[in-house]
């Protein structure tokens, strides 16, 4: 197999078994002890960073969480890849609470592998505009909780 073909392939199983399924041996044995997240803020762009954000924020509130890989393009060290992360809101996320809706979060990143380990991610996401919508649903659904109990 060509090495940019394996690239793509470690990037593919860090989807699967990390993001989707939320794997941490997989993580660490994934994860260059130097990775840096460049799209992250500068106090969570690391790898403890980027574990938390699967671990302790998007399984808890998406337990049915699935990622599908649509595209992806390497060259040299870095893997390009257009995927979308799919579940439904069963637990609370970032303050909102749950509202049983079916979720989709759009993402385009690039990661930098060096010895088969992701050492540097750029990347671009949906996630601001699902937590506006879910907090728009979760305010729709109190006032007409609100309204109907004045009935």
């Amino acid at each position: 197999m060509a090495q940019l073909e394996k690239n793509k392939e470690i990037v593919r199983r860090f989807n699967l078994e990390v993001i989707q399924n939320c794997n941490e041996d997989t993580f660490q044995e994934l994860m260059h002890v130097d990775f840096i997240n460049r799209t992250a803020p500068a106090q969570s762009n690391d790898a403890k960073g980027m574990w938390n954000t699967f671990h302790s924020i998007l399984k808890p509130a998406f337990p049915d969480l699935r990622v599908e890989i649509y595209d992806q393009i390497a060259e040299g060290d870095r893997v390009t890849t257009r995927k979308a992360i799919l579940g439904t809101h069963l637990g609370p996320l970032l303050g909102i609470l749950p509202t049983q809706k079916q979720i989709r979060i759009d993402v385009i990143d690039i990661v930098r592998l060096l010895d088969g380990k992701y050492i540097e991610h750029w990347g671009i996401n949906t996630l601001q505009t699902l937590l506006m919508e879910l907090k728009s649903q979760r305010t729709k659904s109190a006032i007409l909780i609100d309204w109907q109990d004045r009935i």
